[in-house]
């Protein structure tokens, strides 16, 4: 029997508590701490493949209850000032609509983190924490259809999992407030923003300890960053990412479409996922940031059960595994996809950008992440296919990456910029770029951010973005010009000369010394008067060396 008295009394003190504190600054640093904690609190008992989701399946159930309540006394103090009490007021406290025309998820009494904190210690003869977590994401999936996919269900209550730990993550992540928080300027913040942030933090954090594996589907902010600030969505348009890992590359579409004014609903996202992890882990991380988007009925291989078939993308952004080998090439041989040549069996890198390319619109635009050997590969007819795609004109722009910038691989790597019309598109009077392919190496910019893990800067991405604007006429105030070391604008002759390589050290050169250059016959006396120097000390040196021998001798 649940012991209803308990969550009752609970209930009204987190209550009085909640309406006595007062808002406070959020500090983002001993929130994080304390999350990364809580993955601590089960770490050493299964993998951190397998901790993540009990973690971020509790994080989850805390931010929709926080975000609940948060609501709730949004209502009571509109109802105080209409001077609605008694049934009237519990009435509408308990309409659902109130929640859910606000963009706040419907959460039944079993499912809030009052009540589950009040059962997380269980007496004898009740339900374990496990079973009451079970029950409280099967009750939230219920009344929330388009979270049902996306939460951990059937997880927690199994006799792998060690009941003490558990209620002490329960009660670790219970310390978090996602709602009352102001941020650096003193406003509020929204439990959405809170754990947007948090949430972003901790997926880096599990990539880190997963090592490869989280590289399956966590891209470095910096990365995703420069992507979509050089395609720049737009309202209307869609966004697509055939492999779509946690979905970073979709809040971050959004992120940039809300800084210029706009909504998370002004663009349409579709996305597939391999892995049904990954997959739930992106559906629960867009639920997060309020974006709504298609990742298919279930998760699925892109190549073999394409959940989009007839879709033609605007945009598309994507960060594929680098050189898979095993991608069932043999069985694809004769797939429309592959306009300009038959990928190798051996690697994916060109089955990807095949892909991608096929599903954009006829002005549509792409920035795909992939290893530095995709530009110059000459292997299994790759270097055809690079031919192919440059001479057809749907390469825009290649960029060279730092090393260090992912986590989770040492392989280099590169981002490749893909566009369907490189003309000035008429009423956008933009740079007519046919037959003329942009080069860019960042390999001299970012910074560590620890002891292993290099990072851009707001400034250098916008740096580089802008070079990307300036040569294509996306931006009538930037004009483009070639920065020896850092840029350079290359016409169809010039690749050919370089046998189609992409490699844009090739092409930008290296950087022009600031100093006036010495003339040689200067050099040369200057040379020679420090040689003679270097002489005439050795030779002293040597003396002294003797000196010091012959003392020694008649000792």
């Amino acid at each position: 029997m649940m012991n209803r008295q308990a969550v009752d009394d609970y209930y009204e003190e987190q209550q009085v508590a909640r309406r006595a504190a007062p808002a406070k600054r959020s500090d983002a640093k001993d929130m994080k701490d304390i999350l990364w904690k809580a993955a601590d609190k089960l770490r050493g008992s299964m993998d951190a493949a397998d901790y993540k989701h009990f973690v971020l399946g509790l994080v989850f159930l805390k931010y929709v209850s926080d975000a609940y309540y948060d609501r709730r006394e949004h209502i009571e103090a509109e109802l105080a000032d209409e001077g609605i009490t008694g049934e009237a007021a519990a009435r509408l406290l308990e309409d659902r609509d109130e929640y859910t025309g606000a963009g706040v998820f419907w959460v039944p009494e079993s499912a809030r983190w009052e009540t589950l904190s009040a059962q997380a210690k269980p007496r004898p003869g009740e339900r374990t924490v496990g079973e009451v977590i079970d029950n409280a994401m099967e009750a939230l999936g219920k009344v929330n259809p388009d979270l049902r996919e996306a939460l951990p269900r059937g997880l927690f209550n199994r006799r792998s999992v060690d009941e003490r730990r558990l209620a002490e993550l329960v009660d670790l992540i219970g310390r978090i407030g996602f709602g009352g928080q102001l941020d650096l300027n003193g406003e509020r913040k929204t439990p959405r923003d809170v754990l947007g942030e948090v949430y972003e933090y901790f997926l880096g954090k599990f990539a880190l300890a997963e090592g490869r594996r989280g590289g399956e589907y966590f891209t470095p902010p910096s990365v995703v960053k420069l992507l979509v600030e050089t395609l720049e969505p737009v309202k209307g348009e869609r966004v697509y990412d055939p492999c779509c890992g946690s979905g970073g590359m979709f809040v971050q579409a959004e992120k940039f479409i809300e800084s210029h004014g706009g909504r998370a609903i002004d663009i349409a996202v579709y996305g597939q996922e391999l892995n049904e992890n990954t997959w739930r882990l992106a559906k629960m991380n867009l639920a997060i940031h309020g974006i709504s988007a298609d990742l298919g009925h279930r998760w699925g291989d892109t190549f073999f059960e394409d959940r989009h078939p007839d879709l033609r993308a605007d945009v598309v952004l994507a960060n594929p595994p680098f050189n898979i080998s095993d991608w069932g090439g043999d069985r694809l041989a004769d797939d429309p996809r592959w306009v300009y040549g038959i990928p190798p069996r051996g690697n994916a890198n060109y089955a990807w950008l095949q892909h991608m390319a096929y599903k954009l619109k006829p002005k549509g635009r792409a920035g795909i992440v992939l290893a530095n050997g995709s530009m110059s590969s000459k292997q299994s007819g790759e270097g055809d296919i690079r031919r192919m795609m440059v001479e057809r004109d749907l390469v825009a722009c290649l960029i060279a990456l730092p090393g260090q910038m992912f986590r989770s691989t040492t392989i280099p790597a590169c981002l490749w910029f893909l566009a369907k019309d490189k003309s000035s598109q008429g009423a956008k009077k933009l740079t007519d770029r046919r037959k003329q392919f942009l080069f860019i190496d960042t390999r001299e910019l970012g910074s560590l951010s620890d002891r292993t893990f290099k990072e851009w800067s707001n400034e250098e991405i916008k740096k580089v973005a802008d070079i990307y604007h300036a040569w294509r006429g996306t931006d009538w105030r930037l004009k483009y010009e070639d920065v020896p070391g850092l840029c350079y604008s290359a016409s169809l002759d010039e690749v050919k000369h370089h046998d189609y390589v992409l490699t844009p050290s090739r092409y930008v050169g290296s950087v022009a010394a600031e100093e006036e250059v010495e003339p040689i016959d200067v050099k040369i006396e200057r040379l020679t008067k420090e040689l003679y120097g270097h002489f005439e000390e050795s030779a002293r040196l040597e003396r002294e060396v003797r000196a010091q021998l012959g003392r020694c001798c008649h000792a």
